[in-house]
């Protein structure tokens, strides 16, 4: 399974993006049925920023509430975060983590390599 992120960038404070999570390689066989958006600023310790379990449930981290809003694309494995009124602490590298499973049985996770979020007047 391979994980890409995309759709980081430069924005100032207040600026919306939207980032893109794409899985591929699933096959037949395995299937993503959740997907997480962590986030990693320089000092800083990786922390899940949101998450979406496909067809049940979404949450976030409390800074981020109202602001960050994850779907999913309904004809293929893209995970969105779609960021508004960014805060100069938003600045991080965004990775994604795709939970795939085989039925019902969850066999793990799989990392992207990240995007680069920089907020900035």
């Amino acid at each position: 399974v391979q994980v890409a992120e995309s759709g980081g960038g430069l924005v100032q404070p207040g600026g919306s993006l939207t980032l893109s999570c794409e899985a591929s390689g699933t096959g037949t066989r395995f299937s993503v049925y959740a997907v997480g958006w962590y986030r990693q600023a320089p000092g800083k310790q990786r922390a899940l920023v949101a998450e979406i379990i496909y067809g049940t449930k979404t949450t976030y981290t409390e800074d981020v509430k109202g602001r960050f809003t994850i779907s999913k694309d309904a004809a293929k494995d893209t995970v969105y975060l779609q960021m508004n009124d960014l805060k100069l602490e938003d600045s991080a590298l965004y990775t994604c983590k795709v939970h795939v499973r085989v039925g019902r049985e969850p066999l793990g996770a799989h990392w992207g390599r990240g995007t680069q979020v920089t907020v900035s007047s």
